[in-house]
């Protein structure tokens, strides 16, 4: 997240007038977030980095009706608006039924990033629904970390948390995420 935070707390704390600023603004950082998403898939993949920065803002900039409060707000919104863009991909992709390919959708961040076919990519939406039930700043590491593509040091930063407690998170998460899939 490279962009000047006073910057961006003024145009988002600046009402509908100053929204004009930002995608200007964050759209490189949201660009990268997105390719770090993709990299990995196949180059014949339907969903590219561009088009899923594309749908993820015309969610975000769609709802007129959110006043940002702040940076760490902003990019929650815009981790969540990914990963519904990516569930409703892989949605579209397991009911598409002739020819039986299914896309591949790979999440991850640095550490061991598996492949997940359209169903497991759902069965892994059902999981961090139901962990954010549970503990929600652990749903917000994993949004950050699955679907924005935010290296930990920048979980950290986005919630307001020390460093340390984001890993811890992360760890929760993980294993809780893991149980939760093995129940299905």
């Amino acid at each position: 997240m490279t962009s000047d935070p006073g910057d961006l707390t003024r145009i988002l704390q600046g009402g509908d007038a100053a929204r004009e600023e930002l995608l200007p603004l964050v759209y490189g950082e949201l660009k990268g977030l997105a390719a770090n998403r993709m990299r990995g898939e196949r180059g014949e993949h339907t969903l590219q980095a561009t088009a899923l920065v594309h749908e993820a803002w015309m969610r975000l900039a769609g709802n007129q009706h959110i006043e940002w409060r702040d940076r760490r707000h902003f990019y929650g919104a815009a981790a969540e608006a990914m990963r519904r863009v990516l569930i409703d991909h892989a949605r579209k992709v397991r009911s598409e039924k002739r020819g039986g390919d299914r896309e591949r959708v790979t999440l991850g961040g640095s550490e061991a990033s598996p492949d997940f076919d359209a169903d497991e990519l759902l069965a892994l939406d059902e999981a961090l629904s139901r962990l954010e039930a549970e503990d929600a700043r652990a749903a917000a590491v994993v949004r950050l970390r699955f679907f924005a593509g935010l290296t930990m040091p920048e979980v950290a930063l986005s919630l307001e948390v020390s460093e340390r407690s984001a890993h811890r998170e992360w760890a929760f998460a993980r294993a809780r995420l893991f149980e939760l899939l093995e129940g299905n």
